[in-house]
């Protein structure tokens, strides 16, 4: 297809349209994007935002200002009447305290649009899901989108953790993650999409974001982004083939997401009681010590004043 022919696939999708079962249930696509602080999730955003719309480069999505990241709620961002876009709040760390709450936000089991607040401990996770079970929504279809920054580069000890993200991911929605790598020019592109190859990712774009200071329309650039979204509804075309049932798949999320923040906080109050354990074997060894020096004291003690009481009996 040329850029015309994708464009028009795009603004014209609807999940009614796919065969042979139709919607089953599913009312819009939505595009979660996923990953570190200040990797690029708004400016891929303003990117998708600037390429769909005619007209000049907009600020959709609020960009950090610098490394840090500043989204901190689940924003939702339409980029058509049945697709959306979906800033969700990056994680600083791969802790499970704050993947316990990329995979809630992933599973589609928080509220748009709302503050994003990590949260320690199982009953804490599960309070805010029975909460926004009150308004729960089964008609989204979940697609998880991990994006990662080139200029970032990546390191041997990251490449661990982000394998575990991609197939909690993985297992949560049902969907391989799409991998997107943004400011590709800026790093070692090469090095970056190997790693990620060798964990297994299969479908990676590659691309560089527009900004407000960068917004030259590119032919390349336009079909990167074009062909990213293509791809990615022709997969969900591909899936809606199959049986469905929103209501189950939302319950089989939720299942995951609870499973995961009780297995993290039977780990993190087992970790406590080692810590506490060792902190006693710690405090028992030095007070051993200190009674073996206290012993070995007195013994000396002991020796000198037998000594001493000796060399006065031979004066004597």
């Amino acid at each position: 297809m040329d850029m015309d022919e994708m464009k028009d696939y795009i603004m014209n999708f609807s999940l009614n349209d796919c065969e042979p079962h139709g919607n089953q249930g599913y009312k819009r696509v939505l595009l979660q994007l996923f990953g570190y602080l200040g990797h690029g999730k708004s400016s891929f955003i303003n990117t998708c935002k600037y390429v769909l719309e005619d007209g000049k480069f907009k600020v959709h999505a609020d960009v950090a200002s610098s490394d840090g990241g500043k989204t901190t709620r689940r924003i939702s961002y339409p980029l058509t009447s049945n697709i959306t876009l979906v800033d969700n709040r990056g994680c600083a760390s791969m802790s499970d305290q704050e993947t316990g709450e990329i995979y809630a936000q992933l599973g589609n089991l928080l509220p748009l649009d709302e503050e994003v607040l990590w949260q320690t401990g199982y009953q804490g996770i599960m309070k805010r899901l029975v909460q926004a079970d009150k308004d729960a929504n089964y008609t989204d279809f979940v697609v998880p989108i991990f994006v990662y920054s080139v200029k970032k580069g990546i390191s041997h000890e990251e490449v661990p953790d982000i394998k575990i993200l991609l197939d909690n991911a993985k297992e949560l929605t049902g969907i391989n993650p799409t991998v997107v790598l943004t400011f590709k020019s800026q790093g070692n592109l090469t090095n970056v999409e190997k790693q990620f190859r060798r964990i297994g990712s299969d479908n990676i774009f590659k691309l560089e974001n527009f900004t407000q200071t960068d917004n030259l329309k590119i032919r390349s650039r336009h079909e990167a982004v074009l062909n990213f979204l293509q791809e990615v509804l022709k997969d969900v075309e591909f899936r809606m083939s199959l049986k469905r049932n929103p209501k189950d798949e939302r319950a089989d999320r939720k299942e995951f997401v609870l499973g995961f923040a009780h297995e993290t906080d039977v780990k993190e109050k087992n970790r406590t009681k080692e810590e506490e354990l060792a902190k006693k074997s710690a405090l028992a060894m030095r007070l051993q010590r200190e009674n073996e020096r206290k012993e070995e004291e007195l013994r000396r003690k002991e020796d000198e004043l037998r000594k001493a009481q000796e060399t006065s009996c031979t004066i004597q």
